[in-house]
């Protein structure tokens, strides 16, 4: 009498099932081609980042305390990375460069927010240009962080969370998403809130002397400045350079003792700028308190500012 054959099992079972489920819970590897075009994306927006703080660093943010470095230290961190990410395509690297890059984007926020190191942001269009860049930088480098290449082996770390981070996140793509759409919700928000820059309070002008020099001063002590390519009537300065470079709201007085004649301009945009000898007048986002003249000097948005002395 033949033994009857024994069915062999194909692997359908509880066991298969569970495996099957486990395999769909695991992170899909990210192809060659894809994860050269994310590195190429993420390291690419870096750098770009960091050529847009550069130019902000040398057309304004250098002459402000404490923000000015960290500008630059931004500009010199992003371009490093981007450099980084572009050569070695790291995963730590690309983690790294995500992480800055919201990092920077939050220092943007909570400047504009409340302020910081005494410097309150205003909007400009390059820094909602940088904000958006870095969101799209960290959802490319956090893609490419967050999912293993094809056939890439998680080396043992001794510790399960560890092997389960080399393994790859599930749901990496939907985690990035929802994450970058959550970072432009607040940015887009925050600017909407932010101010624009606006004219500066008038008022009764006075003067002060700031580096051995007499200088005329807004009702609130800060420095006024005029800009080199002004004329009596005409304001060369509009659009981002007023958002940094306020012009001062006219009709003005002056205090018994102030010298010099006083009038008023129509700026583009249909408002009053108080002038003085016939210099459009402007106080500096940089000068974070009365007493303070560290626009004077400066070479930006077209043109040298200086401080306005009694004379004129």
């Amino acid at each position: 009498m033949q033994e009857e054959p024994r069915p062999v099992s194909t692997g359908t079972g509880r066991g298969a099932g569970r495996r099957e489920a486990a395999m769909q819970d695991e992170p899909r590897p990210v192809a060659g081609r894809p994860r050269l075009i994310l590195r190429v994306t993420g390291g690419g927006l870096l750098v770009a980042t960091a050529a847009i703080h550069l130019d902000l660093y040398l057309t304004g943010y250098r002459s402000i305390p404490t923000i000015g470095w960290l500008f630059l230290l931004q500009v010199i961190a992003a371009f490093g990375l981007g450099v980084a990410v572009l050569v070695s395509g790291s995963r730590l690297v690309a983690a790294a460069g995500a992480g800055f890059a919201l990092a920077t984007l939050g220092g943007y926020l909570l400047s504009m927010w409340v302020g910081l190191f005494g410097f309150k942001e205003v909007r400009t269009t390059a820094g909602i240009v940088a904000g958006v860049i870095e969101v799209a930088a960290a959802a490319a480098l956090g893609i490419l962080a967050l999912t293993p290449a094809p056939g890439q082996q998680a080396a043992p770390a001794g510790s399960p969370a560890l092997d389960r981070l080399r393994a790859g996140v599930p749901g990496a793509g939907w985690l990035v998403a929802a994450v970058s759409v959550v970072a432009l919700a607040v940015l887009g928000g925050s600017v909407a809130a932010a101010g624009g820059g606006s004219a500066s309070a008038g008022g009764g002008l006075k003067t002060t002397r700031i580096g051995g020099v007499t200088v005329l001063v807004n009702a609130k002590g800060f420095t006024l400045y005029w800009f080199v390519p002004d004329t009596p009537t005409r304001s060369n300065c509009n659009g981002s350079c007023a958002a940094y470079w306020p012009p001062l709201a006219g009709p003005v007085s002056a205090v018994p003792g102030v010298t010099g004649r006083l009038g008023t301009i129509r700026r583009a945009d249909g408002s009053l700028q108080a002038t003085y000898n016939g210099h459009p007048l402007y106080t500096y986002v940089g000068d974070s308190a009365p007493g303070k003249a560290s626009g004077n000097g400066l070479n930006l948005n077209g043109g040298v500012w200086h401080e306005v002395t009694v004379s004129g």
